[in-house]
């Protein structure tokens, strides 16, 4: 599993001439290290006396981003996994129309899969970007680089997982299903424009 692997070996795999792992595993990675360091944040504010009125809602914040931290890792390797199902469909032989048919339909079922994944990513890498602007709000002073890095990294994860679904869509036939997602894409990147301008806001007014 890609997860288990080390830094050096995840580029490794990531460099090479192989398609998989790719963006959007790429894309889960820097949002896992944008909530992990949202979770560092909180917890240097709960170990500090100095904020401990901030303490429960940190607490809070930390569950919070444990669960997108989590969820953010099983993506790594589910989204090498649904490009392979996009890759293994078009391997489908298709000397008759039968088979044309069912490697068509294949095909079709895999670039769907290959879409929702990455939309997960985005939509768990907008949560870590409000969470982390929350973060940085009430948390340690002295780690407020690192909350807005944390928010950052969220943000630019979301938009490599938008592109990774994007790529799809256009040879996907089902027009209802392009039509939600690209809705669903268009009201994350609306929300995480707000959440942006407000953490810009707060780390030019903390650093």
């Amino acid at each position: 599993m890609l997860i288990n692997k080390s830094i050096t070996e995840f580029l490794a795999e990531l460099k090479s001439d192989s398609a998989a792992p790719g963006g959007g595993s790429a894309a889960a990675l820097a949002g896992a290290i944008g909530a992990a360091l949202g979770i560092m944040v909180g917890n240097l504010t709960v170990s500090s006396a100095k904020y401990e009125a901030a303490h429960e809602e940190s607490r809070k914040l930390i569950s919070d981003l444990e669960k997108c931290l989590a969820a953010l890792e099983k993506y790594i390797d589910e989204d090498t996994e649904a490009f392979n199902n996009v890759i293994n469909a078009y391997k489908l032989p298709k000397s008759t129309e039968e088979e044309k048919l069912r490697r068509s339909d294949a095909i079709q079922e895999a670039l769907k899969g290959a879409s929702n994944l990455p939309l997960k990513v985005a939509k768990v890498c907008l949560e870590v970007l409000e969470l982390s602007g929350k973060m940085l709000s009430i948390g340690n002073t002295n780690a407020a680089s690192d909350a807005a890095v944390a928010g950052r990294m969220a943000q630019a994860a979301m938009w490599s997982a938008i592109y990774n679904v994007r790529i799809n869509l256009g040879s996907i036939k089902d027009i209802d299903f392009v039509a939600e997602l690209k809705g669903n894409i268009e009201n994350i990147v609306v929300r995480s424009e707000v959440l942006m301008a407000q953490l810009i806001k707060t780390v030019d007014e903390k650093i």
